[in-house]
Parts: structure tokens; C-alpha cells; sequence
């Protein structure tokens, strides 16, 4: 009985599958795994090196009063455009005023002592000459005439620095820029360690950033002069300010500063970068990028697919002659821009490595095979 249940279980399954091939439905076959490979060579690059950055106006300054009284007056609002000389507070001038008014008088006063002590020594000095006084009343009245003197130039320069208090009263725009946040309100007691504001002098912007010491010193060797810095700054490209928000500024900027002093805790170095800023779009505190364009020559480049990472040690496969694969380490470097990496040890110009299906490849395994050989070569 079991040998005929099994005879019927038989003929079933193949009526089926004589049932699946009559409907055209093919079987599965195996299938070979699909690698891509490429041959390496070198090449000249450019790499967009890019560095966080902050801006700063060229001529940001903090607007703080030289004399103390009452803020009587803000004549701006925050975020306007002022220009050089604009008046920006007044601080109550009335007591600035009044101290004008008693130097003044004091001069007024010491002008006329001067002129009374200057007709007695002129007219001692006449009797000297007749021999009716003696040379003791002349010398007096020559030092009462000179103390007058030292007294007019005492007064006069009491009146000068009242005038410059009075002139402290109101607070003008030493550079033509964007007025920051204002802390202060009209009848607020005001002094000079009181911040007013910022004027930001924004007709050039700072970007600054930092670069590793190892960059630099690549490029200007230790012990170099100013002139050479200069002159290295001078030959480097353009550079791009990108917005944090991805948007690129239009205008493009230059390197002007490197600073001679490495951070020792990050061992950076701090630079900047000028860009005009003619229609006033960028302002003191945007943070963004810095884009900076280097050019690299003879550089041997990998996509990064055809990089293997294994814990701390990356490798690529090599393509042998027999088409077969073998895992070669290497070391590269990470230009950034999120597609390749470039090789400094570990392969050779002319080598041929496994880029696409690397993941999935494993030692020995056989990677080309004689079609993609002829496809490789068209």
C-alpha cells in the first residue's frame, strides 16, 4: 500500500513541474555574482578643504560713553545702517554744559589777573631802568606775571576738556556699519563701563576659522618671513563662504591672515578670510563654511565602494592575473568630497581592484570572468 501512495506522489510532482514548463515559467538557475573593476591611475585634482567659520565685521566696535548721566535719546534702531559721524545716543548734557560755562568764566578770570600782573611788571620795569624801584619788586612782579600765565593756560584747558565732555554727550558712528542689539533705554543712568551697542563695519567681512599646523607647515616652511606668508597667501585661490542653510554667498573672498601663534591645546592655527560684502547681505555672528580649493597633483584615486573597512584597517582587492581576488591593505586619505578616496600606500599605478560588489567579495574568489574581460577592454 505504501509503494502505491508513493508511485501516486511521484507522478503528481512530475505533473506538475511537466505542467509548470508546458505555462512557459522557467525553473531558477544559479547565477554568477556581478563585479565592477577599474584599472588605477593617477591624476591632478582639485579638493574643497572646508572649514567652519565665523563672520566678523573688519571694523566691529563696541560703542561704550566716556562721560556718565542720563541717556536721554537713541537716535537708532537695532539692525540699521548708519554711516560715519551719524549720531547714534545723547546723554543730558546740562551738567556738561554748566561746567563749560565755569571754565569758561574762570578763563574770563584768569585773563584779567594775567593782564593786571603784566601792566605791574612792565611798569616796575620802567622804574627799574630809572632806578626808582629796586631789583627785588621787579622780579616779584615778573613771577606774579608768569604764575597769571600758568593760571590763563590752566583755565584754557579746563575750558577744552569741558568742551570734550560736552562733546562726549552725544555719541556718533566712528565707522559707517549695521548697529547690533541696543541694551539700554532712554532714561537709563549710563557710565563708561556701560555697553551701548555694536557698530558692525560691515563693508568687508571676516570669516575666521582654524587650520591644522600640519597644513601650514606644508606649504610655508617654519622660520618663514612675513613677506614669504604674504607672498603664500597672495598665490592661494579664491575662496567660497557657504551658509549654513547651504546657500552659497556669490561673492568670493581671500586668504589675508594666518596667524603665527599654533592653539597648543588643538594645535590649529587661526586664519581668516576677507569677502566684500558691497549689498550688506552678511553680518557679524553668521556661522557657515569656507571653502577652500586646493589643487593636488599625481594623486591615485578610489571610489570609497571599493574601500573595505575592518575595525581600524581598510582594504581594497586586487584583481590577480587569474582573475581571482586578494585583499591588499591600504591607507588613504578623505578629501571630502563624499565619493572617493585617495590611496597613499598599499597599490601601484596599473593595478586593477574590485570597485562595485567589494563588500561582498572574498579571498580567492573569482571576480572577472572572460565576457566582462571583453567588455572591460572595449
Amino acid at each position: 500500500m505504501k509503494q502505491k501512495k508513493t508511485l501516486i506522489w511521484a507522478v503528481m510532482i512530475g505533473t506538475a513541474i511537466v505542467g509548470l514548463t508546458a505555462c512557459g515559467i522557467d525553473m531558477p538557475k544559479e547565477t554568477k555574482t556581478s563585479f565592477e573593476t577599474m584599472t588605477v591611475q593617477k591624476q591632478d585634482i582639485t579638493v574643497p578643504l572646508k572649514f567652519s567659520a565665523k563672520l566678523k565685521g573688519q571694523s566691529d566696535v563696541t560703542i561704550t560713553p566716556q562721560v556718565s548721566g542720563q541717556l536721554v535719546k537713541i537716535a537708532v534702531s537695532e539692525g540699521q545702517q548708519v554711516k560715519k559721524g551719524q549720531v547714534l545716543f545723547v546723554i543730558d548734557q546740562r551738567n556738561a554744559q554748566l561746567e563749560l560755562e565755569a571754565a569758561q568764566a574762570n578763563l574770563q578770570a584768569a585773563l584779567a589777573q594775567e593782564n593786571s600782573a603784566k601792566l605791574e611788571f612792565e611798569s616796575n620795569k620802567n622804574l627799574f631802568e630809572k632806578k626808582i624801584v629796586s631789583s627785588y619788586m621787579l622780579n616779584n612782579s615778573e613771577n606774579s606775571y608768569k604764575q597769571a600765565q600758568a593760571s590763563v593756560a590752566q583755565a584754557r584747558a579746563s575750558v577744552n576738556r569741558a568742551k570734550v565732555n560736552l562733546g562726549f554727550c552725544t555719541i556718533t558712528a566712528p565707522v559707517a556699519g549695521l548697529i547690533g542689539e541696543i541694551p539700554v533705554r532712554t532714561g537709563d543712568q549710563v557710565s563708561p563701563g556701560s555697553r551701548l551697542t555694536i557698530v558692525s563695519g560691515n563693508t568687508n567681512m571676516d570669516a575666521e576659522f582654524s587650520v591644522t599646523e600640519a597644513l601650514i607647515e606644508e606649504s610655508v616652511q617654519a622660520g618663514a618671513t612675513q613677506s614669504d606668508k604674504a607672498k603664500y597667501m597672495a598665490e592661494l585661490p579664491p575662496v567660497t563662504f557657504v551658509m549654513k542653510s547651504g546657500t552659497e554667498y556669490p561673492h568670493k573672498g581671500r586668504i589675508t591672515s594666518l596667524t603665527g601663534v599654533v592653539d597648543a591645546a588643538t594645535g590649529s592655527l587661526g586664519v581668516k578670510a576677507t569677502f566684500p560684502n558691497p549689498d550688506g547681505h552678511l553680518f557679524s555672528g553668521i556661522q557657515g563654511t569656507v571653502v577652500l580649493p586646493m589643487s593636488e597633483k599625481d594623486v591615485m584615486l578610489v571610489p570609497q565602494i571599493a574601500v573595505v573597512k575592518l575595525q581600524d584597517k581598510q582594504q581594497v582587492y586586487k584583481v590577480k592575473a587569474d582573475s581571482t581576488a586578494t585583499a591588499v591593505e591600504v591607507t588613504t586619505v578623505d578629501f571630502g568630497n563624499g565619493k572617493d578616496f585617495a590611496v597613499t600606500s598599499g597599490l601601484n599605478v596599473g593595478d586593477k581592484i574590485v570597485t562595485v560588489g567589494a563588500n561582498n567579495v572574498q579571498e580567492g574568489q573569482k571576480v572577472l570572468f572572460p565576457e566582462e574581460e571583453v567588455k572591460s577592454e572595449k
